[in-house]
């Protein structure tokens, strides 16, 4: 168990009969890498990522919330409604001209949908049609695995563990009876399944998915510290994080903990 000033967390996996036996412990198992699969990969904006700040997955300003340029959107055949949010991959050029053949891989967060495009033929500029695995890279990345004058190389990727600094963070946003809560910095699987908020003078109340990375709740939470419990989507382990926001918490802040996921 580990405490800090503001909050403390108790990570558990809701599954494993072990948990009995380490009460007061946590007990979360590590991520474990996918194997390498096909797909292709192209990249959007320029060498500065600016056009990857904000993105479906709602995580705002890439380089303060620290994501960086090592970023990726993702064709919805992996977005899977938002849900594959945070999501990391190691992505490796092969079977082209193009690509750095000393370059093993470069490792990517998935922060941004890379839409359909039914205007184009699939093989022919709509790289992201469904049923297409495909990762629409910022351009820094890409130009990590290939040159970027390639505009589009076949790739082999797999999901990895999120390798994080710090515990999960939340951003608040909403209104006084509508709080949503953009969830950051996950590690392990980096998604989330569900989410619930307690206030102190209330019991767990659960979140509906928004979008993207966030989920809310509609509740009037003011003047109430405020806990969260997380879900893993991948490995279904949850965490619980106690007073994570004090009983002043404020609109547009972000409130940090000190566990995750692994």
């Amino acid at each position: 168990m580990s405490f800090s000033l503001n909050s403390w967390c108790f990570g558990f996996v809701l599954m494993a009969l072990t948990a009995l036996a380490m009460i007061g412990k946590p007990c979360l198992a590590a991520y474990r890498p996918s194997p390498w699969a096909l797909a292709h990969a192209t990249f959007y904006g320029d060498e500065s990522a600016s056009e990857t700040l904000g993105g479906a997955c709602g995580y705002g300003n890439l380089f303060n919330n620290g994501y960086g340029t090592d970023t990726a959107a993702l064709s919805t055949t992996l977005f899977n409604n938002g849900f594959a949010c945070g999501t990391c991959y190691q992505i490796k050029c092969v079977q082209s001209k193009w690509c750095y053949p000393t370059v093993k891989f470069t490792t990517v967060t998935a922060t941004n949908l890379c839409p359909p495009n039914w205007s184009e033929d699939s093989n022919n500029g709509g790289w992201c049609n469904p049923p297409r695995v495909h990762f629409d890279m910022s351009k820094p990345a890409f130009m990590k695995i290939a040159q970027w004058k390639a505009g589009i190389v076949p790739v082999m990727y797999r999901r990895v563990p999120c390798v994080t600094k710090g515990g999960l963070r939340f951003q608040f946003q909403g209104n006084g009876y509508w709080l949503l809560v953009y969830v950051m910095n996950v590690g392990g699987g980096g998604d989330i399944a569900n989410m619930w908020v307690k206030g102190s003078k209330t019991g767990w109340i659960s979140m509906s998915h928004n979008w993207g990375a966030s989920y809310q709740a509609f509740a009037t939470l003011r003047g109430q510290s405020l806990s969260f419990k997380v879900t893993s989507y991948t490995t279904k382990e949850s965490i619980i994080c106690w007073n994570v926001a004090p009983a002043n918490w404020n609109l547009g802040l972000t409130y940090s903990t000190n566990v995750n996921f692994h």
